[in-house]
């Protein structure tokens, strides 16, 4: 990483990269950010800009997983793996794509920030796909 410049990252797609707990770019994704800016300023009266965000969704990392609701596109950790909540159901969480099926526990432990399930929950919608096409391939009978 160079300090004083972007964070050099590159996720599967955006649900895994809200669950690491980054936001979109604010130079090479302006249209997402300014749209994530307006969103996060609602759910967050106060300071905004991206050094505010950055500081609360690291805490918000440290704080490990918790037990709460889940919506589409937000991760939570099932036998120490990430599995994505898509469609009421999980999907296990590869680097080459979504794999195997299972139900949504009745207490998850939710490891995307609450902050960014609340964004999730919203309907966010930007320019990169929120799930990777293998999230909703349907299971092979």
């Amino acid at each position: 990483m160079q300090p004083g410049r972007y964070t050099e990252l590159f996720f599967l797609d955006e649900a895994t990269a809200f669950a690491a707990g980054h936001r979109p770019c604010a130079l090479c994704r302006r249209e997402d950010y300014v749209r994530f800016m307006e969103i996060w300023a609602e759910l967050h009266p106060g300071p905004v800009g991206a050094d505010a965000i950055d500081a609360q969704l690291h805490e918000e990392r440290l704080a490990g997983p918790r037990a709460g609701v889940v919506t589409d596109g937000a991760f939570v950790l099932e036998e120490d793996e990430p599995w994505l909540v898509v469609r009421g159901e999980l999907r296990r969480w590869t680097p080459a794509g979504y794999e195997d099926r299972r139900r949504v526990p009745p207490s998850p432990r939710v490891i995307t920030p609450p902050s960014l399930v609340e964004v999730l929950r919203r309907g966010w919608e930007g320019a990169v796909p929120l799930l990777h096409p293998s999230a909703l391939v349907p299971e092979a009978r």
